[in-house]
């Protein structure tokens, strides 16, 4: 936001996509005198079907209120995933950007309960990616759970959240799509604005991902970290919206490694300080419970 033209949020996304879609993948030739990356404004003109005066007004800025058969030909040429093109259609508007205010995130008592009745690592995040709650296994799972922590200041910008994921990369691409996608088009939003701000000057890789514009739903899936005292940990991940607040659960396959590895954190995490030497593998195999154990979180 900070580096961003708030005023021409359309042309912006538009220059980012273009600069993804190589020539080939849409039936063009990419020549030995292309000095752009990506397609050509004109390229996308014709293969749009529009001008290509009309399609410079849109880059610029000048028309900011393009039909939908428009935006539905551009977001064919660029390539768009369903995601995206609700992104597209969400910025071409001429109406004013109706300043929201957001109350104060506050996690309601059952939920509270609900952290603490499960058995797996389980927390609360705002629209900020802002931990706003978790139960004592997302603490023993990663002390960067903890609230008042920000999940994308973490990912971002501490070495030991680069060190704990398995793939880094990709999750620092899919949490910036992700926060993008959930703070929206608000650019009067200062909360975002501050945070946007702070990542833009500590991080080279923010900055880049930032600019590509790229936005994505995260829901459910698989992760795999690299945890200091059990090791590696392949779990399932849910997002679980409640309100306007995100209920995070990791859970793992039943009578999995994982699982003796989850079972065996949170023992320790019970006994607390000193209690750290992991026990043999045997011992691991012999303490694995029915699958009744865990719950279908």
């Amino acid at each position: 936001m900070s580096d961003e033209n708030q005023t021409n949020r359309i042309g912006d996304y538009l220059r980012a996509r273009r600069a993804l879609v190589m020539p080939e993948q849409v039936g063009m030739t990419s020549g030995s005198n292309r000095r752009v990356a990506g397609l050509r404004r004109e390229e996308v003109a014709l293969l749009a079907g529009i001008s290509a005066d009309y399609y410079l007004r849109l880059e610029r800025g000048r028309d900011s209120n393009p039909s939908a058969q428009v935006l539905g030909s551009l977001a064919r040429v660029l390539l768009l995933d369903d995601v995206e093109t609700e992104y597209l259609f969400s910025l071409g508007s001429a109406r004013p950007k109706i300043r929201r205010h957001f109350r104060t995130e506050r996690v309601p008592l059952r939920l509270h309960h609900l952290l603490h009745a499960l058995d797996v690592p389980a927390f609360i995040e705002g629209r900020y990616f802002d931990v706003l709650a978790s139960n004592p296994l997302a603490v023993a799972f990663s002390p960067r759970l903890v609230p008042g922590q920000n999940r994308l200041r973490s990912l971002l910008l501490d070495p030991e959240e680069r060190e704990f994921h398995d793939d880094w990369t990709r999750a620092a691409s899919d949490s910036v799509a992700a926060f993008r996608s959930s703070i929206g088009d608000n650019v009067t939003d200062s909360r975002a604005v501050e945070l946007v701000g702070e990542l833009s000057l500590a991080s080279a890789r923010f900055r880049t991902l930032w600019a590509r514009h790229d936005v994505k739903y995260l829901d459910g899936g698989t992760t795999t970290v690299n945890h200091p005292t059990v090791g590696p940990l392949h779990l399932n991940r849910e997002k679980l919206p409640v309100g306007e607040l995100i209920v995070v659960i990791y859970y793992p396959d039943n009578q999995s490694d994982s699982a003796d590895k989850l079972r065996l954190l949170a023992s320790l995490a019970t006994a607390g300080p000193g209690a750290s030497e992991m026990p043999s593998p045997n011992k691991l195999a012999a303490g694995r419970k029915s699958p009744s154990h865990l719950d279908d979180a």
